[in-house]
């Protein structure tokens, strides 16, 4: 085994989740490639004196589910899963790359619905573990992202490994200082957003939530989002492209949903709840480390310079409201085109951070 794969399970096991003594550690592997790390996670839980329960969850076998389940079953909310999250202080979720495609001909309505079941148990994920899940890159991530996967793997472990130490109290300062901010404002290529932050905290995320991490994140006050966002990147969901992606707002209110692909599952995910349709988070990434585009949000929201918006669920650890049973990341890459203003001062630019 790769010894870096070792490391790497003593980190999220030690710093990132804490286990302690006695407490309960549900590893989820999500397909059979994430074994290297699981195996690293498994030796680090017991080694803390932890007791490691293991899940084996896989998009092959969604895609049976999807493909032959009645409606009645798509929907369905796995007790096991829910029981799962009621039994453990801790939830680690390793996601390997199988194929990013494997959901492409599910009809959007059924992947939809499953979408949304599968949103009430991370619900339950986000309010009762402490939780990080992590991007297991193998030889299909790496078609994915377009490289080899020697190279991948190479990034991916750098920025893993990064200073924590460093960059935390670093990232912590830069939200500091924007704590008592009022305005955004996000331009680029057919971009002008705007939406108010009046009275709502800052957050850095270092490697507790996800692996690996690098942004800091707030939530808008969604009666005051107004203006559109067109993204470069496709926005990714549920093993769908979306491409050309644009939203608009007025005075909170959606008003348009396009991309140049799969119209009919973007439609039915901004039209799933109440909150689906407005931004819960919005986020600066902060990790120089990622220095590709991989279309997997795990490790692209995190890329140094760039931002990203959530559709749905908002932190409510930085005062957001918003409540839904999704939590849609989408990245826009400014660092050739556009800028960052808050209170009118420019924040992000050409790929660089000014706090």
């Amino acid at each position: 085994m790769d010894k870096r794969w070792k490391k790497l399970g003593e980190i999220l096991v030690n710093y990132s989740t804490r286990v302690q003594r006695g407490e309960k550690v549900m590893i989820a592997m999500i397909e059979p490639e994430t074994w290297p790390l699981a195996h690293a996670v498994y030796e680090a839980v017991v080694k803390a004196g932890g007791y490691p329960q293991i899940q084996l969850k896989s998009e092959t076998l969604r895609r049976c589910f999807l493909e032959y389940g009645t409606a009645e079953q798509i929907s369905w909310v796995p007790e096991i899963e829910m029981y799962g999250m009621e039994w453990a202080d801790v939830y680690i979720g390793l996601r390997g790359a199988h194929n990013l495609f494997e959901l492409q001909d599910i009809p959007a309505d059924k992947l939809a619905s499953n979408q949304n079941a599968m949103g009430v148990v991370s619900t339950a994920r986000w309010e009762k573990t402490r939780w990080c899940l992590i991007r297991v890159p193998n030889e299909s991530f790496a078609q994915q992202a377009e490289t080899s996967y020697e190279s991948l793997l190479d990034m991916f472990f750098n920025s893993c490994f990064i200073d924590w130490k460093t960059e935390l109290p670093k990232w912590e300062k830069w939200c500091r200082r924007l704590e008592n901010s009022r305005n955004v404002r996000i331009t680029g290529k057919n971009t002008d957003l705007s939406f108010s932050i009046e009275g709502r905290k800052w957050m850095s995320f270092a490697g507790t939530n996800n692996f690996p991490d690098g942004e800091i994140a707030t939530a808008p006050i969604t009666s005051t989002i107004n203006g559109t966002i067109w993204f470069e990147n496709p926005g990714v969901l549920g093993g769908r492209l979306m491409n050309d992606l644009r939203l608009t707002w007025k005075d909170g209110v959606l008003t348009e949903a396009s991309s140049s692909t799969e119209q009919e599952f973007l439609t039915s995910i901004v039209s799933k709840d109440a909150g689906s349709s407005l931004i819960g988070e919005f986020a600066i990434g902060t990790n120089f480390s990622i220095d590709r585009f991989c279309n997997d949000i795990l490790l692209d929201e995190k890329i140094g310079g760039t931002i990203h918006i959530a559709l749905g669920r908002a932190y409510p650890e930085c005062g957001g409201l918003n409540k839904s049973a999704i939590h849609w990341d989408i990245v826009k890459d400014i660092r050739r085109e556009g800028a960052v203003y808050v209170d009118d001062k420019v924040i992000v630019e050409g790929g660089k951070i000014y706090l």
